[in-house]
């Protein structure tokens, strides 16, 4: 089976797989993609006949037929029309024509199978699995960001190693490495390296350089740079590239193969049938799509090209309770000891099938005057609905990795390569499972609806509070609970012989509601972080010490967050080591001082210091003078492009000063830093530690000031002696 396919402009196809003599490619110029038109109401006696007249006598349309299909999960088969094109770029356009025609009033025809992507399409028309039967082999191109806006790169790493010099030595070393590793997928830290390349070899005279495995095409843009918001986040989608006969990872530019790895990757291309390239650029919700549409393709439903759901009528009360999340429990603030975490399997998507939720069987008509939905009174059809076939196998799937990576860690020597595979493709299923309940409500859903996500959190929040009544009878008391999880510690109040056994209240809790309720882990103690201006406690911020192992799980903490330097970072985790070893927050606070004199000493590495935000804007779209405009400002300087979406990194070297000199970019050489700032971030992730305690941070600040007082006060005393 192919692993990656080639469009060419004339219309020809190639199909790329892998042999044991290496890649092979089969030429086809036979595939015309198809997409259909169908009336918009299922009542309608709208007469196609207009339509498939004018399609047919359309230059770029090989051909139309009437064909059986459904054009929804809800609706029974009807006669469509089925319009074959003659190259792929043309389908939306003629799809879009067919809102033009004076013949049928505007809104009364709906096209469908419109916008597929190009491979996804391919391979979904002529049931081809896109699963390589054999190991691929990769190589890696890399260039450091000071290289990223050359026109000529000075220094590119190859397969791991670094080359500088002029532009033939680059070149011949890369020319060198795909002669010798034939590489099946190419993965770059940007995808801008191909056409940089080849205009090197243009400008440096060298004919035979190439990429490609196909003769007579270097490479092709497939997209241009774009920049998007999404859920309030803004992003950056850089230029796609292709080159013949090898699939390309752009780093820089895809979500599951930064999360995963290759195997998770080619994981879901078999479950997805979308070919490896495209997989690595797409979304998570994209993916989840084609298996959604995999599934249609096999049921005869057609896939709309809008989304045209309109909300289920709903009285003002039902509205009121519709709109809410997963229950939570505040938690409470402080250090507990002997904690237990409980988790709920894939919740939402066990709720799913478990319950039957999907688009289709929600609210059906055939069952109206039942409540099955509890404190909506939603109904749920008998019939098995389809999101239940998409998501069943990947639960199942995952259940068997994780409990063969169970296996395998249990092992005298694991196998790493082994633990590697299993661990990307658990990751890579995990993250399908987590948006799967969130795409239900998302408006541009192909398949979704939101009284299915109003469903599944009402679903939840039942469960929870079942969950929080029977541990309570059994003798343990919820410290905290948010969504799935459970945070639960003996109930001082009950005596240790009738306390009931925690695993046995969990198995009777899996059997009351049908979705495994786990033993997460034990925690010697657990501490819940107050919000930062209120006494109230933070729903995702806390930090404790995993009971017999030498181990912490932290949440929300500045040591998870992404933009936190390294040298904060580790103080951070220093002084929680201490926390535990001492629950003394003055032992807490002597790591502190040491750590600020380091900092006041100028003996910190900078690099140790560098931090990383992302750009939500241009340059100009800023009205103060944050520590991002003054890196921005120092990036134009040095013509580095950095667009909104992309991050950047840096060191505050003088947070009093609002022009470019208040930050020096990571790669720049410089020695000084601001012993300032990143004392009051010191402080602030002390904080986050002894705030569960009641210390906040001007009581820190004090005691500090207090010690060194002392301290000087101690050291003018011996000078004098």
């Amino acid at each position: 089976m192919p692993f990656t396919i080639d469009f060419l402009d004339d219309g020809r196809i190639l199909e790329w797989e892998t042999t044991a003599d290496g890649a092979v490619a089969t030429e086809r110029d036979d595939y015309t993609p198809r997409f259909y038109v169908a009336p918009r109401d299922p009542a309608s006696d709208l007469d196609l006949t207009t339509l498939r007249s004018v399609y047919n006598q359309h230059p770029e349309v090989v051909g139309t037929e009437m064909v059986g299909r459904r054009p929804g999960f809800r609706r029974d088969e009807e006669t469509v029309l089925a319009v074959d094109v003659a190259h792929i770029n043309r389908v939306t356009t003629l799809a879009r024509q067919t809102r033009q025609l004076s013949e049928y009033p505007i809104g009364d025809l709906a096209c469908f199978n419109v916008d597929l992507s190009r491979e996804f399409r391919y391979c979904l028309e002529t049931g081809i699995d896109p699963t390589p039967t054999k190991e691929l082999s990769t190589l890696r191109l890399s260039v450091p960001v000071t290289e990223t806006s050359n026109d000529v790169y000075g220094e590119l790493s190859v397969a791991g190693d670094t080359v500088a010099g002029s532009p033939q030595d680059i070149l011949s070393t890369v020319q060198a490495a795909f002669e010798t590793h034939d590489p099946d997928v190419l993965v770059c830290s940007t995808s801008e390296i191909i056409p940089t390349l080849y205009e090197m070899a243009t400008d440096a005279g060298v004919d035979e350089f190439t990429l490609s495995r196909h003769p007579e095409i270097d490479y092709q843009q497939l997209a241009s740079r774009s920049t998007y918001a999404s859920y309030g986040r803004v992003g950056h989608s850089p230029a796609r590239y292709n080159v013949p006969g090898r699939a390309i990872i752009d780093e820089s530019n895809t979500f599951f193969y930064g999360e995963t790895n290759l195997d998770g990757v080619l994981d879901l291309v078999s479950r997805s049938k979308k070919p490896i390239q495209e997989l690595a650029w797409v979304s998570i919700g994209n993916v989840l799509t084609a298996i959604q549409i995999c599934e249609a393709h096999d049921r005869d439903v057609l896939v709309p090209w809008n989304s045209w759901r309109h909300e289920f009528y709903k009285p003002m009360g039902t509205l009121h309770d519709a709109d809410r999340g997963g229950f939570i429990f505040a938690p409470e603030v402080g250090l507990h000891e002997d904690v237990h975490e409980l988790d709920f399997s894939s919740l939402y998507p066990n709720i799913i099938c478990t319950r039957n939720v999907s688009p289709e069987v929600i609210r059906c008509d055939c069952h109206s005057d039942r409540e099955d939905v509890p404190g909506l009174g939603y109904s749920i059809c008998d019939d098995r609905g389809y999101l239940v076939d998409v998501l069943q196998p990947i639960i199942d799937a995952r259940d068997e990795i994780k409990a063969a990576i169970r296996r395998e860690k249990q092992r005298d020597y694991p196998d790493e390569e082994r633990l590697a595979e299993l661990e990307g493709r658990s990751g890579a299923l995990k993250w399908i499972l987590v948006a799967c309940f969130g795409y239900q409500g998302f408006s541009n859903a192909k398949f979704g609806r939101i009284e299915c996500h109003e469903a599944i959190n009402a679903f939840a929040r039942e469960i929870l509070l079942c969950a929080k009544q029977r541990l309570e009878a059994g003798g343990w008391r919820v410290i905290h609970g948010i969504v799935d999880s459970i945070w639960v510690t003996p109930d001082p109040a009950v005596d240790d012989e009738d306390r009931e056994d925690l695993s046995a209240l969990a198995t009777e809790i899996t059997e009351r509601v049908e979705i495994r309720l786990e033993h997460e882990a034990h925690y010697d103690w657990v501490a819940f972080v107050p919000q930062r201006e209120s006494d109230a406690g933070a729903l995702t911020k806390y930090f404790g010490k995993v009971a017999g192992e030498d181990d912490f799980k932290i949440r929300g903490i500045e040591a998870r967050q992404r933009s936190t330097p390294a040298f904060i970072e580790d103080i951070q985790r220093d002084c929680l080591k201490r926390l535990d070893a001492t629950r003394s927050a003055d032992a807490v606070l002597g790591l502190l001082e040491r750590a600020i004199d380091e900092l006041q000493a100028g003996n910190v590495p900078v690099e140790q210091l560098v931090e990383r935000n992302r750009i939500s804007k241009p340059l100009e779209g800023y009205s103060q003078n944050t520590q991002n405009v003054a890196a921005l400002k120092r990036a134009r300087e040095q013509d580095l492009a950095v667009h909104p979406g992309q991050d950047i990194e840096y060191v505050v070297v003088d947070d009093e000063k609002t022009s470019r000199e208040r930050v020096a970019l990571a790669h720049e050489e410089f020695e000084s830093y601001d012993p300032s700032y990143y004392e009051t971030q010191l402080v602030r992730a002390v904080e986050s530690l002894l705030s569960p305690l009641g210390w906040d941070r001007t009581e820190i600040q004090r005691e500090i000031g207090e010690t060194r007082e002392t301290n000087l006060a101690a050291y003018a005393e011996s000078e004098k002696s």
